[in-house]
């Protein structure tokens, strides 16, 4: 379900085999992301690629992970966010909270400016 991988010293985070983050899988996605910043001044960026939907409890994931990237000296950032669930973060006014980039490359080469 969950796919970790290194790139040049950032943790890409990604869900597979779903296409939204709910309250039924939300708990380890949470629990994996904080052990992640668990280390001190870890880069993570969480590839949105093929998700269309997020309720609230995926929000809420995602604003506990920033919380905690920030307690510990690291930083947590968003890519390849769609259309569909872009519009949420615009209706929650949470696209102004998190970094976001619409490529993953994108958002890898933010983090060596």
């Amino acid at each position: 379900m969950l796919e970790t991988r290194n790139v040049n010293g950032v943790i890409v985070v990604k869900l597979n085999d779903t296409d939204r983050l709910n309250s039924f899988i939300t708990e380890p996605v949470k629990e994996h992301l904080l052990e992640l910043f668990k280390k001190p001044n870890m880069n993570v960026i969480f590839d949105l690629g093929g998700i269309r939907f997020i309720d609230s409890s995926g929000f809420a994931v995602f604003l506990t992970a920033m919380k905690a990237a920030n307690n510990n000296f690291g930083k947590f950032k968003l890519c390849n966010t769609s259309k569909e669930v872009m519009e949420l973060f615009k209706v929650l006014q949470l696209h102004h909270v998190f970094e976001m980039f619409d490529k993953l490359d994108a958002g890898l080469a933010s983090f060596t400016q």
